[in-house]
């Protein structure tokens, strides 16, 4: 995946040290081979596995730093030392004059590192967005940390103890939120975050977080030239000097990418494209309708049941922890194609939703909403009592609709998010075996989200739905994915949303401009009309979602490798054995699609533990 790894506090000598952090960066570059450059002393060392420009590294007595990533300065007289001298020599002249402060002059997607074996310190970061990974754990007298667990856990100190809390929490997301990671005692860094080591104790601080500035009123014709300008850079920034690809679903975010590539390059954009003969989940013509309007060179492939067989294995390997969003089967074919026409690196349209308010959670919870905003006594005195107490009321369509509204609107938020949740709707206690929920925290997923819910900087109800969505699924969920997705293809992958101008102008934009209504992404919609299709823009969301369960009806090696996995799985004893029965034969028969999201998440999890 490229990455960088290493430790401090630990080590016999500066050899036995090259020669170990060579084995952790093997881990990060096995899949695009990437060049491995690496730096040791008597008690640490680091290593970089990246292509050149993304790779920096610095050496002088017993100071080490390194830089994965696209790291930029904000201090001018910085910036124009990194030109002459690097990136790693300027970052380890920063941390001598400004100390741990250095991370919040910096821009771009990066992690790095910076070791001082004589004051025995150490200083983490990753970027704003959380797009570059950097995993840790404290251990005896030292740190060790790596992009990729699958590099830490190969350091001698490293304890690889998986962590039913984590197992539990996959579950329940589909993926492990950070800070917590699949194995105990190891952590994950959150985005805008840094790790400060100093003698045996680590502690983490932010050195940057979202704040909405909803107070700000600026007219639509001052804002849309300014956001137009951004996208030009942001797209600019992200290819780079090389000719790069688009993932192009037919979606505004990565049309918009798409097209504007075309412009910032002076050439028609490369484009890919996936589809699935599947009713309800081809989005083909409307990446076709970008493609044409753009008149983009465009690539397509639709994946097959027979793709999703073959790449599950894969997928599963290429994650350093359970992940169970199947969309990650065609981003990785897509990159596929992009690599095979003799690219490097892609453009992903990922943030988009999260900066400028276009899922369609955030217009359904709006209308929640407007429940609390009739009075209490009105509510629970009137109303409520009326709409419940009709004599068979189930039966009339109105009062049924009315009784269900009624019942999620007095959730509260962020907990209404959850309640489609799928180990909600089972229920933890049919799910997993009493032996291992004696050994986990149920509410721990709920105090997660709420904890991050009600630390936003915001006062809307949209952007506090957009702070959550900007961790769990952005950082936590989407990144990862098409990230990964890209490693496994041998590509590079750039988001020129989450540009840190691009996110700063998110965060000014009045509430109702990204949410008008019900109207999602108001703003961004009104700013390119007549850049984007009209029929870009009009239509309803949908993604790279994999029909799984629709296919897991008549595949038959689909069949076999889904119970496969699931029979294997109940040896572990974490899911019950007669959920796995019931899931496989009676709930997937009543609805394939949805039944079918446990069965893959299952699945996944099986097929993890089989490539540790």
């Amino acid at each position: 995946m490229s990455g960088l790894c290493g430790w401090i506090g630990y080590g016999a000598s500066a050899a036995d040290n090259r020669q170990l952090v060579e084995r952790m960066a093997g881990a990060l570059a096995r899949y695009d081979a990437a060049g491995i450059q690496k730096l040791a002393g008597e008690k640490s060392a680091l290593a970089v596995a990246a292509s050149g420009e993304s790779a920096h590294i610095y050496q002088k007595e017993g100071l080490l730093a390194a830089v994965w990533g696209q790291a930029g300065f904000r201090d001018a007289r910085l910036a124009q030392l990194a030109r002459a001298e690097g990136v790693a020599r300027t970052l380890a002249a920063g941390w001598l004059e400004k100390g741990e402060q250095i991370c919040a002059d910096l821009s771009g997607a990066f992690s790095l590192c910076i070791l001082d074996e004589d004051a025995d310190e150490a200083v983490l970061a990753i970027d704003r967005m959380g797009s570059q990974p950097l995993s840790y754990q404290a251990s005896g007298a030292g740190l060790i940390f790596g992009s990729s667990a699958d590099a830490l856990v190969l350091h001698p100190q490293a304890r690889p103890e998986i962590d039913s809390q984590g197992l539990y929490n996959y579950v329940y997301f589909h993926m492990i939120p950070g800070p917590g990671t699949i194995y105990k005692g190891q952590q994950r860094l959150l985005p805008g975050e840094y790790l400060v080591y100093r003698k045996g104790r680590a502690e983490t601080r932010r050195y940057w977080e979202m704040r909405f500035l909803e107070e700000q009123k600026q007219p639509f014709n001052e804002l849309k030239p300014e956001f137009l300008r951004l996208l030009h850079s942001s797209v600019r920034d992200a290819a780079g000097d090389q000719e790069v690809g688009a993932f192009l679903s037919g979606g505004t975010d990565s049309s918009t990418i798409a097209g504007i590539l075309g412009e910032v390059s002076g050439r028609p954009a490369r484009t890919y494209s996936i589809g699935f003969e599947a009713e309800g989940y081809d989005e083909m013509e409307y990446a076709r309708i970008a493609a044409r309007h753009f008149s983009t060179r465009h690539h397509e492939y639709y994946v097959t049941p027979d793709d999703v067989v073959a790449a599950i294995p894969q997928i599963a390997a290429i994650f350093d922890q359970p992940f169970g969003n199947a969309s990650a089967v065609p981003a990785f074919y897509c990159a596929r194609m992009a690599r095979a026409d003799g690219l490097s690196r892609i453009l992903g349209g990922d943030g988009g939703d999260e900066l400028f308010g276009g899922n369609e959670r955030y217009a359904k919870q709006t209308i929640f909403s407007l429940y609390e905003r009739i009075p209490a006594a009105l509510r629970k005195g009137v109303l409520e009592p009326v709409v419940f107490n009709i004599p068979g009321g189930q039966r009339i369509p109105l009062v049924r609709k009315a009784r269900s509204y009624i019942e999620q609107a007095s959730v509260p938020m962020p907990a209404r998010l959850e309640t489609y949740n799928l180990l909600e709707r089972y229920g933890p206690g049919e799910v997993f075996t009493q032996e291992f929920l004696a050994a986990v925290d149920p509410g721990q997923p709920l105090s997660r989200l709420n904890e991050i819910y009600n630390q936003a900087h915001a006062q809307s109800l949209i952007n506090h739905m957009l702070a959550l969505d900007l961790k769990f699924t952005l950082a936590d969920n989407d990144l990862p994915k098409v990230a990964k997705a890209c490693e496994l293809a041998g590509m590079e992958v750039a988001f020129p949303f989450l540009n840190d101008e691009m996110v700063a102008f998110s965060a000014r934009l009045a509430p109702e401009l990204k949410l008008k209504g019900t109207k999602l992404r108001y703003f961004f919609k009104e700013a390119l009309r007549g850049t984007l299709p009209d029929e870009i823009i009009t239509k309803q969301k949908h993604g790279f979602g994999l029909p799984f369960g629709v296919w897991l009806q008549n595949h038959k090696p689909l069949q076999s490798l889904a119970a496969d996995s699931l029979n294997d799985l109940k040896s572990r004893h974490i899911v019950r054995a007669d959920f796995i029965d019931k899931l496989l034969g009676q709930h997937l028969d009543e609805h394939a699609g949805y039944h079918g999201t446990m069965v893959w998440v299952l699945m996944m999890l099986e097929q993890w533990f089989r490539k540790r």
